[in-house]
């Protein structure tokens, strides 16, 4: 059994590389996104990337900064097969899942003006927004020295793999076979 962390800039093609893995290869998916969107629900907040971020910081700092991944990881360890956690986006998420052993860290990143055009094709709840408000909510995330927040760049220098996904689906796609023909054989 494998299990993928896939972190990533906003909009770089985390969801790309996590559709690819669920058709082409039958992985099992499990979303930070998803398990905050309930968590933000329950509390009653609006579903915005201000709540998300507030939300996961609180339950990073109430429980440990890996909480949310290890809950995750609980979850793809019952389901007894391959899977994926997508978006890790602190290292105390990747030091922990790297610790339970069959882990690998892939990180995908693409030019900032293809990765805003992209969110606006998206145009999900955290995607409403203007250049400025996403290279602002980006700066945010890039990186941080207290461990319960976010820290995009060194999640990154702790992955695996890197992706670079300025091109198209094909050229993404190619770059995750050549990673899958190592970590699989």
């Amino acid at each position: 059994m494998i299990i993928i962390g896939i972190t990533g800039t906003l909009g770089a093609g985390k969801g790309t590389i996590v559709d690819y893995l669920i058709k082409q290869k039958g992985y099992i998916h499990y979303s930070v996104r998803a398990f905050l969107i309930e968590e933000i629900k329950r509390r009653g907040l609006e579903v915005n990337r201000d709540s998300m971020t507030s939300v996961a910081n609180d339950l990073r700092a109430t429980y440990s900064p890996s909480y949310i991944a290890d809950q995750l990881h609980k979850k793809a360890i019952d389901s007894g097969k391959n899977s994926i956690i997508e978006s890790l986006r602190t290292p105390g998420e990747v030091e922990s899942l790297k610790a339970k052993g069959n882990f690998y860290l892939f990180a995908v990143d693409a030019n900032q003006k293809i990765r805003f055009d992209r969110i606006q094709i998206r145009n999900s709840e955290t995607d409403q927004v203007n250049f400025s408000t996403f290279a602002a909510n980006e700066a945010r995330e890039m990186g941080s020295t207290d461990p319960n927040k976010q820290n995009l760049s060194k999640c990154k220098e702790m992955a695996d793999f890197v992706l670079n996904n300025n091109g198209d689906f094909d050229a993404l796609n190619k770059q995750i076979e050549e990673i899958l023909n190592q970590i699989e054989n």
